[in-house]
């Protein structure tokens, strides 16, 4: 008999989690969708903890129980199964955190982000040097080796901004983050002209809300909307002292798809955008 994954990935606890939800609207508790499926009630709690594999096929006859119609959410949901080889940010399981891996993980797969971040540079847009100047800054400090991983990890981490066929990207930056000193003036200076190139390309589009556009509502923190293949599987990642926080919960995501609604529309056009940005390194 398999044993239990003590290190399940992201994509299969989140997996796990759907699959739960459809039992729990189905009305039925893991004892019952066990015997429904020939199997034992601690497999299934097993599978919805994502400590146990499942099979298409299996998902498949899971959601034929729970009475579940929605086909795209189905095959979505089967479509996370199988997979036997982790990702390449498995090779820093031992120098970061979960947290930020899980980030990692779900941002991989992501069909389209959407970021708007007020205090710093969405780090999918950082430029080495800049997220070197930000990781010193950490609290509590950090060895310069361990400056040297991150770095290495978020740069890795923008490989899906160029891929053959990169997922559409939405970055909202507040002028405050734009006005952040991380490094000396040659560094804010390369980090601005960065941050036009990157929105130079079709896929990506670049939005600043100046200052002048006055308040509007946000805690401050950096909020990542990463869509998957159908709504029900996106997923909002926030900023906190502490590290990431992934949250999938339906009532959330709504909440966030607002706040980022929001700040889009407290923001200047792309093309005035990039003009503000070109102003400020010239500014320098």
């Amino acid at each position: 008999m398999p044993q239990p994954s003590p290190l399940p990935t992201a994509r299969r606890r989140r997996l796990g989690v759907e699959l739960r939800r459809l039992r729990e609207r189905a009305d039925l508790s893991a004892t019952q969708a066990a015997a429904l499926l020939g199997a034992t009630q601690s497999r299934v709690s097993n599978i919805e903890a994502g400590r146990y594999g499942v099979s298409a096929d299996r998902v498949h006859t899971l959601a034929r129980h729970y009475d579940c119609a929605d086909e795209p959410l189905i095959d979505a949901l089967a479509a996370m199964t199988g997979e036997r080889r982790r990702g390449w940010w498995e090779e820093y399981r031992e120098i970061l955190s979960p947290r930020m891996l899980d980030l990692t993980e779900v941002e991989h797969h992501s069909t389209a982000l959407r970021v708007a971040h007020v205090i710093n540079i969405p780090g999918l847009l950082q430029t080495r040097d800049h997220a070197r100047a930000l990781f010193g800054h950490t609290v509590p400090a950090l060895k310069p080796h361990e400056i040297e991983h991150r770095v290495s990890h978020r740069v890795k981490r923008q490989a899906i901004l160029h891929r053959e066929q990169p997922p559409p990207y939405t970055a909202v930056i507040h002028e405050a983050a734009l006005r952040m000193r991380f490094g000396d003036r040659t560094t804010i200076r390369a980090q601005l002209h960065h941050l036009n190139e990157m929105s130079e390309l079709d896929h990506i589009t670049l939005a600043v809300v100046p200052f002048d556009n006055g308040p509007f509502h946000t805690s401050g923190q950096g909020v990542d909307y990463l869509h998957g293949p159908v709504h029900q599987l996106d997923t909002v990642q926030l900023d906190t002292d502490h590290g990431a926080e992934l949250i999938d919960s339906p009532a959330q995501l709504e909440r966030y798809h607002l706040v980022l609604d929001r700040m889009q529309q407290a923001a200047l056009p792309p093309a005035k955008s990039r003009d503000f940005i070109a102003q400020l390194a010239q500014d320098l």
